[in-house]
C-alpha cells in the first residue's frame, strides 16, 4: 500500500447505472490527463465509472521533489493503493509504461481484467531506444526540451513524428505537448532493463493487448511477446502510433476494448 498521497480522479458513471469499474493508469511523461480526452468520456457513456490514477511524483500527486526515487514497484504499491480505494472488482487499463506497472502489480494485486495498451516490450526498452537513437539523434535531446516546456517547431515536428499516428493533426499534437513533464530516472532505467528481472507468477484473468501498427516508438511486432506469457488476445489498431488514445484512432481503440470487455472480460469474470 503506497505511504504516498495519491490523486486518483473519480468519474461515476454517466448514464445513473454503473456497468462497473475502470482503473486507468497513465504511461511515462505524462499523467493522468492522457485519459481525459476521449477514453473517461466514451466509458464514462457506456456505462462504467472511471478512475484515473497520478503515480507518484506526477500529475497532482505527492512526491514530485523525489521523482527519481520511485521505481516500478513503487508504481505498482500505487495501483493497489487506488484498488484498494475503489473497494470493488475493477478493469485495469494501462499505457506504455502504464502497463508494464499493471503487469507488475497483478504479481500480487486482483483485477477483474487488464488492458495493456502500447506496452512496454517484455525484452525492455533498451533496444526500442537504441533504434530511436539511430533513426532520430536529436530525439532524446528533444524529449529533454519538451520535457523542461521548451517547444519549438523542430521538437513539435518530432514528438508528432516519433509518438503520433501518421497524418496527426497540429491539435492533436500540441494537447499532447503540455502534459510533457519529466520521469523517474530510476523508473527508466528499470524499464531498459527488464531482461535482468527473473520472470515471476501472473495472475490468470482475461488479458488484451492492444498495440498501434505503426508505432514508432515499440513496434508492433512486439505485441505477442507480452501477450504470450498472459494468454492475452491481440489487437493491432491499423495506422496507429503509440499515443493512439488521443489523436484520431482512439475510437477505434475505444470500441474495440469495449467489445473485449463485453464479450470477454466480463462474462468469464462473473
Amino acid at each position: 500500500m503506497s505511504p504516498r498521497r495519491l490523486r486518483i480522479h473519480s468519474y461515476p458513471s454517466a448514464t445513473g447505472m454503473s456497468r462497473g469499474a475502470i482503473l486507468f493508469v497513465h504511461g511515462a511523461y505524462v499523467d493522468s490527463t492522457c485519459w481525459e480526452y476521449a477514453f473517461v468520456p466514451f466509458f464514462l457513456a457506456q456505462g462504467y465509472d472511471c478512475f484515473a490514477l497520478d503515480l507518484s511524483g506526477h500529475g497532482a500527486s505527492e512526491g514530485r521533489e523525489r521523482l527519481h526515487e520511485f521505481g516500478i514497484d513503487d508504481y505498482a504499491d500505487d495501483v493497489a493503493h487506488a484498488m484498494a480505494l475503489i473497494g470493488r472488482p475493477a478493469i485495469v487499463v494501462g499505457h506504455s509504461m502504464g502497463s508494464l506497472v499493471l503487469q507488475r502489480y497483478l504479481e500480487r494485486g486482483e483485477a477483474q481484467a487488464a488492458v495493456f495498451l502500447a506496452p512496454v516490450p517484455a525484452t525492455g526498452t533498451a533496444g526500442s531506444a537504441m533504434q530511436l537513437a539511430l533513426r532520430h539523434p536529436s530525439f532524446f535531446q528533444s524529449l529533454e526540451q519538451a520535457v523542461q516546456g521548451k517547444v519549438s517547431e523542430e521538437v513539435t515536428d518530432l514528438m508528432a513524428r516519433i509518438y503520433f499516428s501518421p497524418g496527426a493533426t497540429g491539435s492533436e499534437i500540441l494537447r499532447f505537448l503540455p502534459m510533457v513533464g519529466p520521469e523517474s530516472d530510476r523508473a527508466v532505467a528499470e524499464m531498459a532493463l527488464l531482461h535482468a528481472r527473473p520472470p515471476r507468477r501472473r495472475r490468470r484473468l482475461p488479458a488484451l493487448v492492444v498495440g498501434g501498427a505503426e508505432d514508432a516508438v515499440f513496434p508492433a511486432s512486439m505485441l505477442f511477446f507480452t501477450a504470450l506469457p498472459w494468454q492475452a488476445d491481440i489487437y493491432r489498431v491499423p495506422g496507429a502510433g503509440h499515443m493512439f488514445l488521443i489523436d484520431h484512432h482512439w475510437k477505434e481503440a475505444a470500441d474495440h476494448i469495449l467489445r473485449w470487455i463485453d464479450a470477454k472480460a466480463v462474462v468469464e469474470a462473473a
